[in-house]
C-alpha cells in the first residue's frame, strides 16, 4: 500500500525513478532471494498490520500509552534495521515534518481503534490516496485526472456509509479519528515521496521516536496494568504489527512493482476485521461492510488505473528519447 502513495507523491517521473531506486538497491543486497519470495515478504508485512485491531482491543490501556510503548519498541526494531542496511540518520525539515505526520498516523489510529470498530479505523485510514490528491493539488498546484476526481468521488461515498448505521457520539469522534489518520498518512506519504532515502528512513524513526515521547508520559495520569498478558500484547504490536512488517517491506519493495505491493496490501484491510469477528466477536454493521468494499474497490481500481498511466507516460517519454 505505501508505495502507491509515493508513486503519486513522486509526479508522473514517480514509476521511473522507484525501478532505478529498485536497480540501485538490488546491487547492495544483502542477502539474494528471488521475486515469489519478495511476494511472501509483502503478504507477510500485510498480515501482520492487520493485526493492530484486535491486539488492541485485548490490550486495557489509554491509547495514548499503547502508542507510545509500541512506537518505542518499533523504533529500536527499525534502528537495528537502518543500521543493517546503512541508512544514515539525518534531521532536517523533510525528516521531521515527516516524523510529525507519521506520529500522527499512529496517535490518530490508535484513538480509532478504541473509539469505533476496527473495520471502520482501518479502511478510513486506507482512503489516504485520496488525500493524496487533493493535498497535491492545494499545495503544489498539480492538475486532477478525470480517474482522480472519480476516485475521490466514489470514496466520499464509500466513507459516507460509516455513518449511516453509527452515529452515536462515539461512533461519529472514532469515525472522524480514522480521518485524520488518513489525512495524516496522506502527508507522510507526501513529504517522504519528496524526500531522499536517509531523510525518509530518519522520519520514519523519528515517528516512532515522536510518538513514544507523547504517548508514554500518560502512564502517570491513567491506570496501565502490567500483567504478563498485557506485556506480551504489547511486545507483539511493537515487534510483530509494526517494527517487523517495515522491514519486510523493506525487503519486498526491492523485487515487487508498485502495483504488486499496493494490491497486495490489500490484504490488510480485509484481514483487519476478520480476526475481531473471530477473537473477539465484534461483527462490523451492513453499512460498514458495504462501505469498507466501496472504499478498497475504489482503491484497489484507482490503484490499477493509475498504474497504468504511469506505464504510459513512462514508454511515451521513451520513445521521445529515442527519436
Amino acid at each position: 500500500m505505501h508505495l502507491l502513495y509515493r508513486c503519486e507523491a513522486n509526479g508522473r517521473n514517480g514509476l521511473h525513478e522507484i525501478i532505478q531506486q529498485q536497480r540501485r538497491v538490488a546491487m547492495n543486497d544483502k542477502f539474494s532471494y528471488t521475486k515469489n519470495t519478495a511476494v511472501i515478504f509483502m503478504v507477510t508485512c500485510a498480515i501482520l498490520w492487520s493485526t493492530a485491531g484486535i491486539l488492541i482491543k485485548f490490550l486495557p490501556w489509554n491509547p495514548m500509552v499503547i502508542a507510545g510503548t509500541r512506537s518505542l519498541i518499533s523504533a529500536a526494531i527499525y534502528m537495528i534495521y537502518m543500521r543493517y542496511e546503512g541508512i544514515h540518520f539525518v534531521v532536517n525539515r523533510s525528516s521531521v515534518f515527516g516524523g510529525v505526520a507519521l506520529s500522527g498516523t499512529f496517535l490518530f489510529f490508535i484513538a480509532a481503534n478504541k473509539l469505533t470498530t476496527s473495520a471502520n479505523a482501518i479502511v478510513l485510514q486506507y482512503s489516504a490516496p485520496i488525500f493524496i490528491l487533493i493535498i497535491s493539488a492545494l499545495l503544489f498546484h498539480q492538475r486532477f485526472r478525470r480517474g482522480d476526481i472519480l476516485a475521490v468521488a466514489v470514496t466520499s461515498v464509500g466513507i459516507s456509509l460509516f455513518f449511516l448505521d453509527q452515529l452515536s457520539g462515539g461512533y461519529l469522534l472514532g469515525n472522524l479519528m480514522g480521518i485524520a489518520a488518513g489525512i495524516s498518512f496522506a502527508f507522510m506519504f507526501v513529504i517522504t515521496g519528496r524526500a531522499d532515502g536517509d531523510e525518509r528512513g530518519s522520519g520514519i524513526l523519528l515517528g516512532h521516536l515522536i510518538t513514544a515521547v507523547i504517548g508514554i508520559p500518560f502512564l502517570f495520569f491513567y491506570e496501565t496494568p502490567f500483567t504478563m498478558v498485557n506485556l506480551a500484547v504489547i511486545l507483539a504490536m511493537g515487534i510483530f504489527q509494526l517494527g517487523i512488517p517495515y522491514i519486510l517491506y523493506g525487503l519486498a519493495i526491492r523485487k515487487c512493482s508498485p502495483l504488486a505491493c499496493s494490491l497486495i496490501s490489500a490484504v490488510e484491510p480485509l484481514l483487519n476485521p476478520v480476526w475481531v469477528f473471530l477473537f473477539d466477536g465484534e461483527a462490523p454493521g451492513f453499512y460498514a461492510l458495504v462501505g469498507g468494499a466501496v472504499v478498497i474497490g475504489a482503491v484497489v481500481f484507482w490503484s490499477i488505473w493509475s498504474n497504468f498511466q504511469e506505464h504510459r507516460i513512462e514508454s511515451t517519454s521513451v520513445s521521445a528519447k529515442e527519436l
